[in-house]
């Protein structure tokens, strides 16, 4: 087994391998793409890897697995619904399920929290106490988010969401970044010394995402297919996409596409009715989830793919997953001009000034015209994925980011067991 290769020497020249303990609230794994990837790369690194995350609904439900050698631990977790008591009432169980799995994992030398929430770093205190170190992975700017999401200002709320924040980096031992703009928040406003802070750039996973041949008959006999693919919260644009998609009927004439919405979220049935609002349910189709496969022929049909996240405080510094997947499949992209996305797509998006719905359109218009354009977008998407965007390159930033970690460090197979409330012994 890849979790049985080794770190340490012990007494008889045995080597025993280092142990991992992966953190995350908000996905179940291995669905979160970036987790796994990240699990697979320590298990090939030789650590044993243990995973605490929530339970799925139609996958990755079953309250114990080991996949491809990772040892994954799972509870029942229901989202939070209305307002902040539903949030405390999501994270207070989530934190005392972690707890209760951890104690049962037992010791381990890295602690690697995956936000959000900014409130995995109370379970790896606690896992600190007992000879971890923690890595604290950011795949979101919490106070971004929070007001991009919810419009409330900076309110006691705020205040609260960035002392989390605050309270995080502090306790962190390294910090993993999914890009500059995120490194240089870890820094500058996290007090992070930049040799702490590592860049390891969520990548899509390429042999999930191999073009096949295009099949027609997902354009609803219309010449042009259009598709988006991603996360439908109050954040991400869908409404956005919509709006730029009756302009293009209503204002450039254009009738001739048909688009497909993949992908769920807490915005998923109010972005239906936009459609419906919109007079769009003739050409607009929602799929919800659907199995890679089915993705993998809508992206390959696709003639041209919409990133419609609109400029916030979150967006504009933000990697966004599926600019990625779609760079992976060759397809050429309409994006709001966002720092961030041009740092990701490059010439493979065009890019319509911020949040103007009317010039997304018409971008989309002129690439439906111009079939060599989206050809060459294409290209270019696909060579930055397998070049200076791909994963090696992030796997070398990750174990670069677990040996810092650990440098001078008690192996957990040199330490007792883990027990709330006592600190090792010296």
């Amino acid at each position: 087994m890849p979790g049985d290769a080794s770190f340490s020497d012990t007494a008889d020249g045995e080597r025993p391998g280092r142990r991992a303990l992966i953190l995350v609230e908000n996905l179940s794994v291995p669905f979160d793409r970036r987790v796994w990837q990240e699990c697979t790369t320590l298990r090939d690194a030789g650590w044993e890897v243990h995973v605490i995350c929530p339970r799925g609904g139609k996958r990755d439900s079953e309250p114990e697995a080991v996949i491809d050698g990772v040892r994954i631990h799972r509870y029942p977790l229901r989202a939070a619904t209305g307002g902040p008591a539903g949030y405390l009432r999501e994270y207070g169980a989530a934190l005392w399920h972690t707890a209760r799995l951890a104690r049962k994992v037992g010791p381990v030398d890295v602690v690697h929290a995956c936000n959000p929430p900014d409130l995995l770093f109370l379970p790896a205190l606690w896992l600190k106490r007992s000879g971890a170190r923690f890595v604290f992975d950011q795949h979101d700017l919490i106070p971004e988010l929070y007001l991009s999401r919810f419009g409330r200002g900076k309110d006691l709320l705020y205040r609260g969401v960035c002392a989390l924040e605050r309270m995080t980096y502090r306790a962190a031992d390294v910090v993993l970044a999914t890009n500059e703009s995120y490194r240089d928040v870890a820094i500058r406003r996290g007090g992070r010394r930049p040799a702490d802070v590592f860049v390891v750039r969520s990548a899509p996973a390429t042999d999930r995402f191999q073009p096949v041949p295009p099949e027609p008959e997902l354009k609803q006999g219309k010449p042009h297919l259009l598709c988006y693919l991603g996360v439908m919260g109050p954040q991400d644009g869908v409404d956005y996409a919509l709006r730029a998609l009756a302009k293009l009927r209503d204002e450039l004439g254009r009738t001739d596409w048909h688009a497909v919405f993949i992908g769920s979220g807490d915005a998923h049935d109010a972005m239906v009715e936009l459609s419906r609002t919109l007079g769009l349910e003739k050409q607009v189709r929602f799929t919800g989830r659907v199995p890679d496969a089915d993705l993998v022929r809508h992206l390959s049909t696709a003639d041209v793919c919409l990133s419609p996240d609109p400029r916030n405080p979150l967006n504009d510094v933000s990697t966004m997953n599926k600019v990625l997947e779609y760079m992976a499949m060759g397809r050429p992209i309409v994006s709001f001009d966002l720092r961030e996305a041009r740092v990701s797509a490059g010439d493979a998006a065009v890019y319509a000034p911020a949040n103007d719905e009317a010039a997304f359109a018409g971008l989309v218009a002129q690439l439906l015209d111009d079939p060599e354009q989206r050809a060459r977008m294409g290209r270019i998407g696909q060579e930055r994925i397998n070049g200076q965007l791909s994963w090696r390159n992030s796997q070398a930033s990750l174990l670069a980011a677990y040996a810092a970690a650990c440098r001078d460090h008690t192996p957990a197979s040199a330490r007792g067991p883990v027990r709330a409330g006592r600190r090792p012994r010296r």
